[in-house]
């Protein structure tokens, strides 16, 4: 099968949510394969379907000093984050086409990120048995809020990898206080090379999902 991948670049929550929906569509009429969207945001607050506003704990005033937005959505799970630094992903997958469910999946994207960071960075992540996302011990480096619509997934991943976690500070991140974030920046003491980045998940994500990318 073949993977199309879409690189956005920097590019505003609604932006890349108006074009999430475009793929999306064409996805589920059959018009285009798998796609993979990557996307760098601007700072920004996304609310999932479950998420509690409290878990918004930075004042109004303060998120508008940072330049943070807030944004409602449809996706699964609580709280979270995207901003610079940070590699957001999503996977418009057919699920149906795949035979898989979206459980799997999760567990699919997960087995992405711990083997690249163990691959590429020498970093020993996890999976953790309460919690979905890629864990380095009690901190979250990658976190997971999917959406399925006619069996074709939306939403996906935010991928920490020189992001200012000071930010993450201003919420209750995926709505779990007794745990923590991280990046490979704060894990290796050192700036990574973010396109470097970029590459490694379209190589890890064709090969954990059996795919050539185009």
């Amino acid at each position: 099968m073949k993977l199309n991948v879409m690189t956005l670049g920097r590019c505003e929550y609604e932006n890349a949510l108006d074009i999430q929906y475009d793929i999306l569509k064409k996805r589920q009429d059959g018009y285009i394969e798998d796609t993979l969207i990557l996307v760098e945001h601007l700072p920004v607050i996304t609310l999932g379907r479950r998420a509690e506003k409290s878990n918004i704990i930075g004042s109004e005033k303060l998120l508008e000093d940072s330049g943070i937005k807030i944004y409602q959505t449809n996706r699964g799970g609580d709280v979270t984050y995207h901003g610079l630094g940070q590699i957001v992903g999503y996977p418009i997958f057919n699920l149906k086409k795949m035979h898989i469910g979206i459980r799997k999946f999760v567990r699919n994207i997960e087995e992405v990120f711990i083997r690249l960071l163990k691959d590429k960075y020498n970093i020993d992540a996890e999976r953790n048995q309460e919690h979905t996302g890629v864990w380095v011990n009690n901190n979250k480096i990658v976190a997971i809020g999917l959406a399925v619509k006619k069996g074709v997934t939306m939403h996906g991943f935010s991928f920490n990898v020189n992001s200012n976690l000071d930010h993450f500070k201003l919420i209750v991140p995926c709505g779990i206080s007794d745990k923590g974030v991280t990046s490979i920046e704060r894990i290796l003491g050192k700036t990574v090379d973010f396109h470097e980045a970029n590459q490694y998940v379209i190589e890890y994500f064709s090969k954990i999902f059996n795919q050539d990318h185009l």
